[in-house]
């Protein structure tokens, strides 16, 4: 430090540089690659502090923050439902698998166990203090680390208005430009979130599994300037579509933020698979953003098995390696 005191050249530039020592950088030759935490679900500690953790760990700079991180850290009650097992049977039953009589029977049960807990998180959220979602922000930002999208479970048709107002207030605390959601297939609550969106000054982005077509998201769009994607690149192969170039081309200006995963077309079997592996053209998609100078980041969601001998961590350290390398 005392040498660089003496090098005219660096003396404006060295605060710059002692700030960003040893921070993540995850954007890529003007290309923004981001992660959804979702990614670390795996992983024992869902904590605002263990889950910045990873994220750092990673290399990445800029994410997508689930709800149970900024809120468990907010205050939150704690919750004893299951829920990697939830996510499990639903995610079985959604790809079109008939679950058993057993599997049908738990995932009734856990379904009642998340509806009596709602009425105990909607209670909370009534009275929720967003200056913890604002330290959560700042501690994120010591390390390096922005947060582009949040996504709470407050955006259904079975949350109350309050509870959708809380999550857009929360997400505005935590420095988010938009709230993420499954699109909820309904044209009115679409309308209705827009609106809400317009009051709050907060966009709202529709998430997609293999439902996703060209057109999905043309009503929610004309409905409110605030509705946008929460594009599923993944998803979109394996639903059988090959026109995804120009799709991007055609909604790049309403993608706020996109999943970015491999998985199969539908001839292949849909699965996923490590990067590089599958069917998903993510290097041709990342250079299309780097060329066409696309704003929105590419989510890195770690959706294929873990190895034997690997964890979260390092899987999405090496999708981020693969995103370089595409980008170089």
């Amino acid at each position: 430090m005392a040498g660089l005191s003496l090098l005219p050249g660096w003396s404006n530039g060295a605060p710059a540089i002692i700030r960003n020592y040893n921070k993540p950088d995850s954007k890529i030759n003007g290309v923004q690659i981001g992660c959804i935490t979702y990614s670390f679900r795996s992983l024992p500690d869902q904590s605002a502090e263990a889950t910045l953790k990873y994220v750092t760990d990673c290399g990445i700079n800029a994410i997508e923050l689930m709800g149970g991180p900024a809120e468990s850290f907010a205050g939150m009650p704690e919750s004893t439902l299951d829920r990697r097992r939830m996510y499990q049977l639903a995610g079985k039953r959604r790809s079109g698998e008939t679950l058993t009589d057993d599997e049908a029977k738990e995932f009734a049960s856990l379904q009642e166990q998340a509806a009596d807990y709602a009425k105990v998180v909607a209670a909370w959220r009534a009275k929720a203090d967003f200056q913890k979602f604002e330290q959560v922000r700042k501690m994120y930002k010591d390390a390096g680390v922005s947060i582009y999208a949040f996504k709470p479970g407050a955006f259904s048709q079975n949350n109350t208005d309050a509870e959708i107002a809380y999550g857009m207030k929360a997400a505005k605390a935590l420095g988010a430009s938009h709230v993420t959601l499954e699109h909820p297939s309904d044209d009115a609550h679409t309308l209705k979130l827009g609106k809400m969106g317009e009051q709050h000054k907060i966009s709202v982005a529709y998430h997609g599994h293999e439902q996703q077509t060209f057109t999905f998201w043309d009503t929610a769009l004309a409905q409110s300037s605030r509705n946008a994607l929460n594009f599923d690149a993944g998803h979109y192969i394996a639903a059988g579509h090959t026109d995804i170039m120009a799709f991007l081309e055609k909604h790049h200006k309403r993608i706020l933020s996109m999943h970015t995963k491999d998985r199969q077309s539908p001839a292949n079997g849909k699965g996923n698979l490590p990067w590089g592996t599958g069917d998903t053209p993510i290097v041709e998609i990342l250079q299309k953003m780097q060329q066409s100078r696309y704003k929105f980041p590419a989510s890195i969601e770690l959706e294929h098995q873990i190895p034997e001998g690997s964890d979260a961590i390092r899987e999405v350290q090496k999708c981020l390696e693969y995103c370089r390398k595409a980008l170089a």
